[in-house]
């Protein structure tokens, strides 16, 4: 079965002003890779928008009605805060990158592809059930994780997250949700400050697995992290349906952040989820972009990521 990648112009279209690092740029510069050779086996879809119940699965209604009710009319851009920043296109781009993640559950739920990569933004990881932040204003990975539980029935949902930023929101989302698994690698001290060792999921609900890596780890540290603590719990949790919050931001070359992987990182560590998800869930695997601001670094990654899932 095929790799089925999702995507949509809105999220091109969502602009966050003048020099912000999250920016349209990132998303043209994966959608140009993706135009290789390489990958003219990828079947390519549309993604459609959410809806306000798989949204409010994560998110309460308030949150929802503020972030669509802050949208501009004209060409103005409005801050939610001082990291995050919306403009006329970015209730649609946000609609549709979690419409993205759900549409893309769906379709890996009924064999109907392998597994799925989801090439949106804004991103969602840091997007807490009330609140926007980190540049995302949905949870996107939380919403297809509560998705694939409720609709398809999924007991053992995971996500892996190896964004170079703990996923926060992510994780407090699914906090109290049983059947759950939260895993992420991030760099100690960076924002949002949050993901230590010592939060490992609420009482009764989700497991949560932290590996807070120090500044300028690299590849040694952060493969560690996976083969030694994350990948046998993932495998004791033997999930039925894996997610995983590709950001690509902990690459050397990122110009925000300080660990310091390769692309090869990112493959390896792919193959490593591919492999899990062909152990305990028939393969099924549904993966978003999160971060990476270097274009080059972002794009190289992403090929890798991709090359890897369709191996897969």
């Amino acid at each position: 079965m095929p790799t089925l990648l999702f995507t949509h112009t809105a999220c091109i279209q969502h602009d966050t002003g003048e020099y912000h690092p999250e920016c349209s740029d990132r998303l043209r510069a994966v959608l140009r890779i993706l135009d290789h050779q390489d990958f003219s086996y990828l079947l390519r879809e549309e993604a459609p928008k959410a809806t306000l119940e798989q949204l409010l699965r994560a998110h309460t209604e308030a949150h929802v009605a503020h972030i669509l009710g802050s949208v501009p009319d004209g060409d103005d851009i409005y801050e939610l805060d001082s990291d995050t920043f919306i403009s006329r296109h970015s209730g649609e781009a946000a609609l549709r990158a979690a419409g993205a993640v759900v549409a893309a559950v769906d379709e890996v739920a009924a064999r109907r592809c392998r597994n799925a990569f989801c090439a949106v933004r804004p991103p969602g990881h840091h997007a807490e059930a009330d609140a926007a932040m980190g540049f995302c204003l949905f949870s996107n990975a939380a919403i297809g994780a509560l998705h694939a539980r409720a609709v398809h029935g999924f007991q053992r949902v995971a996500v892996i997250d190896f964004d170079v930023h703990h996923g926060n929101g992510t994780q407090r989302i699914l906090w109290d949700v049983p059947g759950t698994f939260y895993a992420s690698t991030h760099q100690v001290d960076a924002f949002p400050y949050s993901g230590t060792a010592e939060e490992t999921g609420g009482h009764g609900g989700g497991i949560v697995v932290n590996v807070p890596l120090a500044a300028g780890s690299g590849s040694e540290a952060f493969r560690a992290a996976y083969t030694d603590i994350i990948l046998p719990r993932l495998r004791a949790f033997a999930p039925d349906f894996l997610l995983v919050s590709a950001g690509f931001d902990a690459h050397a070359a990122d110009p925000i952040a300080h660990l310091r992987l390769h692309v090869s990182d990112f493959e390896w560590l792919t193959r490593e989820l591919t492999s899990i998800a062909g152990e305990f869930a028939d393969h099924r695997l549904v993966s978003v972009l999160e971060g990476g601001y270097d274009y080059r670094a972002l794009a190289a990654s992403v090929a890798a990521h991709l090359r890897a899932l369709m191996g897969g």
